[in-house]
């Protein structure tokens, strides 16, 4: 028999996106036959990875873990997408993203490291489970991306909006406060911006966190309707900067989580409603950190999909 070594079974899986466990199950079956192999594969239905791998996997579930760790805490959440809305209700694939998501946890949130972790429920890797799944269902899956967050005293919370079961749903928020004071009216705070966060959308906790080719897109916006505002026509140059700052610090208000009106407190800002929080939590409080993921985001999904699948089912072009 020939010997099953790792550089055949990793040919294997490079050549059908197959499993780790199925390549050197398969090859075991052949002999060592690489090409008889991809048959047995094929004859299992376990070689179909590869082929959905250039398919849009735009829906899915965004996963979310915390776990107390002696006065602080600490949380992960990823995004775990599939191609429809239909396999994020399979159970199978629910409980993957939940898993995922305390890999992460042990990991701080490093992508490679949770695909390449061993499988928590099982023999082989993260990425092999993910493998497993694509053959299994028939979609192609991706882990997209993932983070983390930390705090030495106190919470790192977690909100999913419309969760669909524990931890899971569509729209998953982590938020950090550090503070000394009362746990528990730390952690009643902490939920309130998280589900802030949910609903108001900020790209940054800070201006400075802004990234810079944000500001830039928004500045040159607003010169172009600076340009053409006829009440700023003829204005000297420092009127004209005057204006693009001015609005330039308004969207700053909308994008910056501290400067953002706090939905349960409108007459706050998220930054004056931490700081009035205080008096209640009894220490001082603050934000040092915030993630908000919603499914999906910024995934170029082909919008003739299911146009296309219909007009194959009816036999219209």
């Amino acid at each position: 028999m020939a010997e099953v070594t790792a550089a055949l079974v990793k040919d294997l899986r490079e050549k059908t996106g197959a499993g780790m466990m199925d390549c050197k199950k398969a090859l075991t079956e052949t002999n060592g036959d690489l090409e008889a192999a991809i048959d047995w594969l094929r004859a299992k239905g376990l070689s179909k990875a590869a082929k959905k791998a250039d398919r849009a996997a735009a829906e899915g579930l965004v996963g979310v873990a915390v776990l107390k760790n002696g006065a602080g805490a600490r949380g992960a959440v990823v995004e775990f997408n599939s191609e429809t809305d239909f396999v994020a209700r399979n159970e199978t694939f629910q409980q993957a993203t939940s898993a995922f998501a305390r890999v992460a946890l042990d990991v701080h949130g490093d992508l490679a490291a949770i695909l390449a972790a061993k499988n928590p429920a099982g023999d082989g890797t993260v990425q092999d489970v993910i493998t497993n799944l694509i053959a299994t269902i028939g979609e192609n899956m991706t882990l997209r991306r993932s983070a983390y967050l930390a705090v030495e005293q106190g919470v790192v919370t977690p909100y999913v909006h419309g969760a669909i079961a524990d931890g899971l749903g569509r729209i998953g928020v982590l938020v950090a406060v550090q503070s000394a004071g009362d746990p528990a009216k730390v952690e009643a705070f902490a939920r309130k911006v998280a589900m802030h966060i949910a609903a108001a959308g900020p790209v940054a906790l800070t201006d400075s966190d802004v990234p810079a080719e944000r500001i830039e897109r928004e500045r040159a916006i607003i010169l172009e309707q600076v340009k053409e505002d006829p009440k700023l026509a003829g204005k000297p140059q420092n009127v004209l900067d005057g204006a693009v700052n001015g609005k330039l610090r308004k969207i700053l208000e909308e994008l910056v989580l501290l400067k953002q009106k706090f939905v349960h407190e409108p007459d706050l800002t998220v930054e004056a409603a931490a700081k009035a929080a205080e008096k209640e939590i009894g220490a001082p409080a603050t934000i040092t950190g915030f993630v908000r993921y919603v499914i999906g985001e910024g995934v170029e999904k082909p919008k003739d999909d299911f146009a296309a699948e219909v007009a194959g089912m009816t036999g219209k072009a």
